[in-house]
Parts: C-alpha cells; structure tokens; sequence
C-alpha cells in the first residue's frame, strides 16, 4: 500500500507517505522499522567504546558505551539509531529540564511571541498544580506547559521576513499543499545569528558531547538546541536541518515519553522515506550523508506496552549517583507533574553543532544588533490549531 502510494502522480513521494502514516490507523502500521526487533534494511553498527569512559557515561545517566547497542540502515550512511542507553530512571531528569528548567529566560520559546514576558516567566509554577489535578477530558482548559511547543537553547533561529497567513476556509488538499510550501519557505529564511543567543545548558552539552564521542565524533561542541513538544495531535513539518555553518557535525536527537513514527528520507522530497518507530530514551544521529536528509515526524503513537508510561520512566536514578554527576534527583511532586504531562505527550531534544572550531558568523547587513524570535510553529504541524486558528511566523 505505502509503496503504491510513492508513485501516484501529483504530491511529491515525502508528502503522500507523510499523509499515509499521519492517517493510517495506529492498529495497522506495516513496514515501520522497529529498532527493538532490528531486520532487514537495519545492521548493527560500530561505536567508538574507547573515547568515552565509564565513568563520564555514568556522569551523562548513560551505560557504559560498550553495552550500548546502535545500528544503521542500509542506504542511509551517517545514520545511527541507539535504542534507549540512558541508565534506569536517568530519562527523569531530562523531562524535568524540559518542563521546568530550560522553557525558562533566557531561552526563548513559542509562547513569548503573544505573552509579555512576566506571563512567560516560571511556566512550571504555573501549571504545575493544573497539571496534577487534569482528568482525563479533553475540554479542560490547557495549562501554560501544554500550550508550549517550542523551546530554543544557545544560537537562536532568526527570521528575517514576517509572514501572515490563514488556514481557515481551506480545504484538506489546500492545506497539504500550503503547509509543504510552508516548510519549505520557512526552511530557506531560517538562520542563526551572533547577536541572538543565550548560554546552553551545561548539562545537555556533557550529554551531548558524550553521545557525539561514542559515535566517532570528539569534540563536538552543542551550540544550539531545539525542543519539541508533542501531542497526541502533533507532527513535525517535512524539512532539512541546513541553517548550521558546520555540517561536518552530526544532529542529535532524543526522545522521551510516548512513542512516534519517524520518517528519514532522501537529498529531495521525490525520494520515498523510510519509516521508524521512536521510543522514550532512543537517540538518532544524523552525519554525514544523512545528515542533510529530509525528514518528518507524522504522528505521535502511545508507547506500544499499553501503559500509560513506558516502563523505562518507572523508576527514579539511583541514590548512588557518580560525583559530578550532571543527573539531579527529582522529587516525587515534582516527577508527578512530569508524568502526568507525558501521559500524552512526547518531547525531542534535538542538538547542534552551529560553528566549526574557529568559524565566526558572516556580517549581517541591515540589522540593528537585536536577535528575532522564530515562529509560533516553527516545524510544528497541529492540525487542530492550524485549522481554526491563524499562523504567524515572525
């Protein structure tokens, strides 16, 4: 069926698999690679157990690289996908910095575009007793952390034209058609900025730094990072993270909370993508070849046991934690406004090299020193919001 799909004229082969997996009932989801039971087109690849010690992993709330297990896809070179390596109940404490720590100033998130600043300051404090008491309807008013869904870390994206367009009235083609326009005139605008940036967290960059080693790249520095946060209803927009100056280092991802389908494609959107599930704790790189690859999230799928977390967020981190460890206990009020927020929800870290050793931005001409801030959207897709509400890019 998806394979019938790629060579029907009219949409490009990205987009209609995009609109495959986004509709397709989550019961009946044949031919997405699933890395917890590798076959086919997945190998197991090599890591570089030698430039990470034990001791720095366990600081990272990671196993040991040498118990890790990564693989590859056939035609995808520079891929590695890591199935959860983070230490039992280490995932915690990066949920928590999601929610609690990182949407806070300076970091810039989606929420500053149509809030003044003192609305947007302390967005824990002031959902986190909406969030422990939410039942399970759907019409109850959302609390400030459910209505996030983007958080910039570091170097921030700039944009440089303003952009307003509606989405009421069109119908289910029209809007297929405009929201990939969209991606890709949002993809061709977007860039970084010396001007506009904030310091990156030094817990996600040792994080960061480690997961790079184990894959053969020492070295790399995490300059800029975005957050997304998803929904039951969410996607992420067909695109091409290119805006960095040094493509030379890889993309990294993590993910935590409920699952989703992943689609790695091809160097254009008439290439077909390949499709693959992402669980709580699974980390990809992109390098390389693939690291200039199209790619979408179409949906967010609940974690295949059936509960309503993953098992890998049932236990906290050890009470015996490595001196220097970057992993922070949580309180147990604390984590239970976490896992009532993930009971429906998934977040991605996804982390950047922006600048090579030594590379310094271009001169800007005609700015006037001051960073701007990236759309409401940026890659988001809701397709309940688009559909009644306009989107501003700014």
């Amino acid at each position: 069926m998806a394979a019938a799909l790629t060579r029907e004229g009219g949409e490009d082969a990205f987009r209609r698999l995009f609109r495959f997996y986004r509709q397709r009932d989550a019961s009946d989801l044949r031919g997405v690679v699933d890395f917890s039971a590798p076959g086919g087109q997945v190998f197991r690849s090599q890591l570089s157990i030698s430039s990470v010690s034990d001791q720095d992993a366990y600081r990272a709330g990671l196993q040991p690289v040498s118990q890790w297990k990564a693989y590859g896809l056939s035609g995808y070179p520079g891929f590695i996908f890591i199935p959860n390596p983070f230490l039992p109940g280490c995932q915690r404490h990066w949920v928590k910095q999601c929610l609690k720590q990182y949407p806070e100033k300076p970091n810039v998130c989606n929420l500053d575009l149509h809030m003044a600043p003192e609305e947007t300051t302390d967005l824990w404090g002031q959902s986190k007793e909406q969030l422990r008491r939410r039942g399970s309807s759907k019409w109850e008013p959302r609390s400030l952390l459910e209505k996030l869904r983007w958080v910039t870390l570091g170097y921030h994206y700039n944009w440089e034209t303003k952009i307003n367009l509606l989405l009421d009235g069109l119908n289910k083609s029209s809007v297929v058609i405009f929201q990939s326009c969209q991606n890709d005139l949002r993809e061709k605008e977007k860039k970084y900025s010396a001007n506009h940036h904030t310091p990156f967290p030094s817990d996600l960059a040792f994080l960061s730094e480690q997961v790079a080693a184990a894959c053969g790249f020492r070295g790399f520095q995490a300059q800029a990072g975005i957050l997304n946060y998803y929904h039951f209803d969410s996607s992420l927009g067909i695109h091409v993270d290119e805006s960095e100056l040094d493509h030379s280092r890889p993309l990294l991802s993590f993910s935590f909370g409920q699952s989703s389908i992943f689609l790695l494609g091809g160097l254009k959107r008439e290439e077909a993508p390949t499709a693959m599930f992402m669980h709580s704790g699974d980390i990809m790189v992109m390098s390389g070849f693939s690291r200039l690859l199209y790619h979408a999230v179409p949906r967010v799928l609940p974690n295949p046991e059936g509960t309503a977390l993953p098992s890998c967020l049932d236990q906290a981190p050890s009470s015996d934690l490595p001196v220097g460890s970057v992993i922070e206990h949580s309180s147990d009020e604390d984590w239970q406004v976490c896992a009532k927020y993930l009971q429906s929800s998934r977040i991605n870290m996804t982390i950047r090299q922006v600048l090579a050793e030594g590379q310094k931005f271009p001169e800007e001409s005609g700015t006037n020193g001051k960073g701007q801030t990236p759309s409401e959207d940026s890659y988001h897709e809701n397709s309940k919001a688009k559909r009644h509400k306009p989107n501003t890019v700014s």
